[in-house]
């Protein structure tokens, strides 16, 4: 599934039936809640805050952060989310449902803030047409420092 933009949550789930029994593992209602709070957030989640929020929604269900990481990893692997990675800090996911974007990332505080920039977008593209390059997919992470942090490190 490369494209999940405007697709239902019951469109995802059952691609994601689909991708569990090809890799012999069984639907279980701790797998669906995790995509099911994937869905319904749009924030970015390592998956000890993934963990922490199924946690807090699912009080009755017993998610362990093993199955969080296995299942994370599966749906990277077949573009029903896609990661930032933050180094030794680990990686960050994301339902892969939205428009094309590219993040700029807080170095202090991790902040992530999201952008669009149909310039850049296309000069992308004519760069790699002067290279006789042809993108198949691409991000753009941008790191510095946030407005918040800097008025800190004013103030400081």
């Amino acid at each position: 599934m490369n494209n999940i933009e405007n697709v239902t949550y019951e469109e995802l789930l059952d691609e994601f039936k689909r991708l569990l029994k090809t890799n012999n593992l069984k639907f279980t209602k701790q797998r669906e809640a995790i995509l099911k709070v994937l869905y319904t957030n749009s924030d970015h989640f390592s998956p000890e805050s993934l963990h922490a929020l199924i946690k807090r929604n699912y009080p009755e269900l017993n998610v362990g952060i093993a199955t969080i990481y296995r299942t994370l990893n599966l749906l990277e692997e077949n573009g029903i989310v896609t990661s930032i990675s933050f180094g030794v800090q680990g990686k960050k996911f994301e339902l892969g449902n939205k428009p094309h974007h590219d993040h700029m990332i807080c170095i202090e505080c991790g902040k992530i803030i999201e952008f669009e920039d149909e310039v850049i977008e296309k000069r992308q593209y004519e760069i790699a047409k002067e290279y006789d390059f042809k993108i198949k997919h691409h991000l753009m992470q941008l790191f510095g420092i946030c407005k918040e942090c800097q008025k800190k490190s004013k103030k400081g």
